[in-house]
């Protein structure tokens, strides 16, 4: 019997050898194996590669390919190769997209501002010590859990010149003199969305700086504490250094969701008034599925994608710098 189980040990390891080592001995020579370790996990990537290719680059790349072509309502949804046409018009003699871009960077750079500076407030705030922090934290989320058409809706009825909430309290405290249509005007539109914006997406900035600061060991505080360093010295030289990489993350992931939004702005004022509030995306929806012009709605896609990557790579050169000194 125990020769039997050794038998059995011996022969279950020269078994595993032969599927871990590369090469395999036949006849006193080496010959190396077909199915490596390597080339088997390839292997087992390979479906989840065939899927990802099917929903993501087949789609990309259809657009792409559209993007090239005239295709729209007037062409019978015919395709007709135009070249670059479309990317021309875009860069040179589209007011209408230059006009949204414009609207989409403001948003993007003063929502995320706005974001940033209150959510990094409240994350110290709730990274102090106080009685019902455990609730305060669980009820930061609830705005970000929200659907955005959802919360729009709400702020929509909030803003309404004659039922709105804002202006009865307003009027009610003098601070009004009149109802103003907060929606309709051409300076306040832009900054009641991008108001109900911060309102909804400040609780996630504030959860990711929140996690970012409990992963700062509490013995460098304590250390700058004997070195006589006070709360802002303590914040500027120690909270702000290794928060960094967590700030570039939380404000890469808003930036790029505020670069393209759309739900907000749509059903708040769907781009008016006067083109004022349309944003990007607003203006690609417009194109593609009103007007029904697949092809310049195509190439307004693969420029805005464009753009995206143009934001990724300006973030991403902070955090590379901030590697480079570390």
């Amino acid at each position: 019997m125990r020769l039997k189980k050794s038998e059995n040990c011996l022969a279950s390891e020269v078994k595993g050898a032969v599927f871990a080592a590369p090469f395999v001995a036949e006849g006193g020579r080496r010959k190396r194996r077909f199915l490596t370790d390597q080339r088997f996990g390839y292997l087992l990537l390979l479906p989840a590669l065939c899927l990802f290719g099917v929903v993501i680059f087949y789609p990309v790349a259809r657009n792409v390919y559209l993007s090239f072509q005239e295709k729209s309502i007037t062409t019978g949804m015919e395709a007709h190769f135009t070249g670059v046409k479309h990317y021309l018009k875009i860069m040179t003699g589209d007011a209408r997209f230059r006009q949204a871009l414009g609207n989409t960077v403001y948003f993007t750079l003063v929502s995320v501002s706005i974001e940033f500076l209150l959510g990094l407030g409240f994350a110290l705030i709730l990274n102090s010590s106080f009685r019902g922090r455990n609730f305060a934290r669980a009820s930061v989320i609830l705005p970000w859990a929200l659907p955005t058409a959802v919360m729009a809706m709400a702020w929509r009825w909030i803003y309404h010149d004659i039922y709105g909430v804002a202006n009865d309290i307003l009027l009610r405290l003098g601070i009004l003199k009149e109802a103003v249509a907060w929606l309709g005007k051409v300076p306040l539109a832009m900054h009641a969305a991008i108001f109900s914006d911060a309102w909804k997406t400040t609780s996630f900035m504030a959860l990711m700086l929140l996690a970012g600061l409990q992963s700062i060991p509490q013995e460098l505080y304590a250390a700058a504490s004997i070195d006589g360093a006070g709360s802002w010295a303590k914040f500027r030289y120690v909270t702000l250094p290794l928060l960094r990489p967590v700030i570039i993350l939380a404000l890469l992931f808003r930036s790029l969701q505020a670069f393209a939004v759309f739900d907000l702005i749509w059903v708040l004022t769907q781009g008016g008034p006067g083109g004022t509030t349309e944003t990007l995306s607003v203006y690609l929806y417009s194109y593609t599925f009103r007007y029904l012009n697949l092809g310049y709605g195509s190439a307004l896609s693969v420029t805005i994608f464009a753009l995206s990557l143009v934001i990724i790579f300006v973030i991403l050169l902070f955090q590379r710098e901030e590697v480079e000194l570390g």
